[in-house]
């Protein structure tokens, strides 16, 4: 595929005011557009190479085609997409997927505390349920926290997503791509301390089993110990990802990805709400005390998988590729729920649970497609076949535990917890048909259309009475987009897309719930400079979520089934959303991001309507920069600075707010002959804040200032 560029400074001038980049702004910037465009020729051709070789550095040109289905750039893409390289992780020293996307515009992520596993919600939709990797849905409930250091890229779609991917909620999905094989041979150890006890040790060695390179295999893996600012509290984690491609020919990419990873953890989401956010008559609380049971616990989750992806590219034009993947994962852990203070506010009420969850899922999607001439149009035409299978058991125990003295805690207290209360097995299959046009009307306009329709069965098995309940539900989808080549490096676009999301449960009068919907409107526009090295979006979007279940209006209903429901609720998410990435000549790299959010509730039955959705907060905004000297004595340090803002988080069922914060992050790393040293310290400042907002009890905390040192060899 060829691509046309040519840098136009009036265009880099226009996205340096609508993103109002101080540093896209100065007078390096305008020299480095000059730069370009004296070197620049009339139309320059760029060979599409491997996603690893486009998306080095920040600045991504390219999402991976799991996450689009397709081959067009992100420049030519008509649809929000976030895609954070390899390169950009390693600089920041990301530990977990809620740090990651936490510097995507759009996102808000680990709000809830440390409960092990990630959470996240997407233009102001929860969306920790809509996780994927290389293109296939993790387990219907993501109980396992996935490991960032497997990935090649971590991409982030934005808005309704169903004509890809089916069941998925309506304000986006994340898709890992994993580290896959390299032609070339290679060999990394690195290792890493910091304090809060944390330790990492991790490889990643590769080498061809073929002369052509084409056959070769790769094995990355991890393991890390940290403790945490809230006593009793620690994380151990273990990783291993075998990779291996084979040689079936030109016209064959075909590669297995494998992975096992196990995690130990005490958990933990935060501290009382009285004696910290609100007052204590006694006084306040420290952050870093414990509120559970040190000795009622850990928690023990695995996660294992298997899988391959499959290209394979006839001599008549088609193409055909096909993702699978197997996964079984269990989770087991004791945790102590914080409940209402007493009066006086010196005891605080507690509830303790057990739980015990085990699943397996398995994921098949195949799509052929081909491109041809119709009517003087060029069409990309793709059709498609996504079968899913996922199972989960959950049994769950209720424990009585006595309070906690919040200003005296005694820790080791009897907890007694009866035979299982809740064993439920849940089966949820879908199958999905989707049809995709690609069409380029002439060299200006572009017109993608798309339709999909799914079938999903529901079964729900209380092993406690034997009754199982039967969903089938059934809904089409679709999402339309024109752009139009205004430049050669600038692509507006308008679009609208639809989702939906199965919902298990019936009303009061036992008629099965239908499936929420979703639909987005969005006009944007994407930015490309300089070969691929800048790349800038901004979009406004307007995203609503219909068919929300919420309480039953009718007492009489409610004094016989008190958790009678209904489906009344509706949510609206307005918003804009700016990015850009940039990796320029004079040293300096670049990722920023910035978002203004109004989601709110705009039907219910709770007197909730007109407020603020969970931890959504109106205004965000981070940006990460990277200088790289070069000549001198200064010649191989790489430093870097950036910050991170949120606004104050709400949520519509609490009567408080936390506050903003903004943190400050620095880097500086040497890299020498076969070795790289780096020094990260992640709010620089010690900066105390929360997170966001969990319940009317409970305030999750944000990270206190952490220091990392690692040092990786290649050899």
């Amino acid at each position: 595929m060829l691509l046309s560029l040519r840098p136009v400074p009036a265009a880099a001038r226009l996205l340096c005011l609508t993103l109002s980049s101080t540093l896209l702004c100065s007078p390096a910037f305008a020299d480095e557009a000059a730069a370009i465009e004296a070197d620049a020729t009339t139309i320059q051709t760029v060979h599409v190479a491997s996603s690893r070789e486009e998306n080095s550095g920040f600045g991504a040109t390219r999402a991976s085609a799991s996450t689009t289905k397709s081959d067009l750039s992100l420049f030519e893409t008509a649809q929000s997409i976030s895609v954070l390289t390899r390169d950009l992780l390693d600089t920041r020293q990301v530990t977990t997927l809620n740090e990651a996307i936490q510097s995507s515009a759009g996102v808000s992520s680990g709000s809830w505390g440390k409960r092990g596993w990630d959470d996240f919600s997407i233009r102001g939709q929860r969306a920790s349920e809509s996780i994927y990797v290389d293109g296939l849905k993790l387990n219907q409930s993501n109980y396992v926290a996935q490991e960032v250091f497997g990935v090649e890229s971590i991409e982030i779609l934005k808005g309704p997503a169903s004509i890809n991917f089916g069941l998925v909620q309506p304000g986006g999905m994340v898709n890992m791509v994993s580290k896959r094989p390299r032609a070339e041979s290679f060999n990394q150890a690195g290792f890493a301390i910091g304090n809060y006890g944390y330790k990492q040790a991790t490889f990643d060695l590769g080498r061809p089993i073929s002369d052509s390179g084409k056959a070769a295999f790769r094995v990355n893996g991890l393991w890390s110990y940290s403790d945490d600012q809230t006593d009793q509290v620690y994380f151990k984690n273990k990783y291993i990802a075998p990779s291996l491609s084979l040689d079936f020919g030109a016209n064959t990419d075909f590669t297995i990805l494998t992975s096992y990873t196990t995690r130990e953890y005490l958990r933990n989401q935060g501290v009382p709400l009285k004696g910290n956010l609100l007052p204590n008559r006694n006084g306040s609380l420290p952050r870093d005390r414990y509120y559970g049971e040190p000795g009622f616990g850990p928690y023990h989750s695995r996660q294992g998988q298997i899988g391959y992806s499959l290209v394979h590219r006839f001599d008549n034009g088609w193409r055909v590729a096909q993702n699978f993947r197997w996964q079984d994962m269990a989770m087991d852990g004791r945790f102590v729920t914080l409940n209402p203070m007493q009066a006086g506010d010196v005891l605080l009420n507690r509830a303790a649970q057990i739980q015990d969850v085990d699943g397996n899922n398995r994921g098949l999607d195949t799509n052929a497609a081909r491109t041809y001439e119709l009517a003087g149009m060029a069409h990309d035409v793709m059709l498609g076949l996504d079968l899913n299978s996922d199972q989960v058991r959950n049994a769950n125990q209720a424990c009585r535990i006595v309070p906690l003295n919040v200003f005296n805690p005694v820790y080791n207290t009897n907890v007694v917890c009866p035979p299982v209360t809740r064993l439920t097995t849940t089966k949820v299959s879908s199958t999905g048909l989707y049809l995709r046009d690609q069409i380029k009307l002439n060299e200006q306009w572009r017109l993608n259309l798309a339709v999909r329709h799914d079938r999903a069965r529901n079964r729900e098995n209380n092993g406690l009475s034997g009754i199982t309940q039967r969903h089938d539900t059934s809904s089409t989808t679709g999402n339309a987009a024109l752009s139009y080549v205004l430049t050669p490096n600038i692509i507006p676009y308008v679009s609208y897309a639809t989702s939906f999301l199965p919902v298990s449960g019936s009303d009061f009068f036992g008629v099965q719930f239908k499936p929420e919907e979703g639909r987005q409107a969005e006009i944007g526009s994407k930015f490309q400079f300089a070969g691929g090295r800048i790349n800038g979006a901004v979009a406004v979007y307007d995203l609503t979520r219909q068919n929300v279940t919420t309480a039953d209006p009718d007492p009489a209903h409610i004094a016989v089934l008190s958790s009678a429901q209904v489906q009344t609720g509706e949510q609206r998410t307005r918003g804009i959303e700016a990015e850009i990435s940039a990796d320029l000549r004079n040293g300096w790299s670049v990722q920023s991001a910035l978002t203004l959010l109004d989601a709110r509730v705009t039907e219910d039955n709770g007197g909730t309507v007109g407020r603020r959705l969970l931890n959504t907060p109106r205004q965000s905004a981070n940006v990460w920069a990277n200088y790289r000297f070069r000549g001198g004595v200064m010649d191989g340090w790489t430093a870097g600075l950036g910050a991170r803002y949120e606004a104050p988080k709400t949520a519509p069922t609490v009567n408080y707010t936390v506050g903003s914060y903004t943190v400050a992050d620095a880097s500086l790393a040497y890299q020498g002959r076969g070795y790289r040293v780096s020094l990260n310290v992640k709010n620089l400042f010690d900066k105390q804040y929360y997170a966001g907002v969990l319940n009317a009890n409970v305030l999750p905390l944000g990270d206190p200032r952490t220091a990392i040192a690692r040092v990786v060899f290649d050899f």
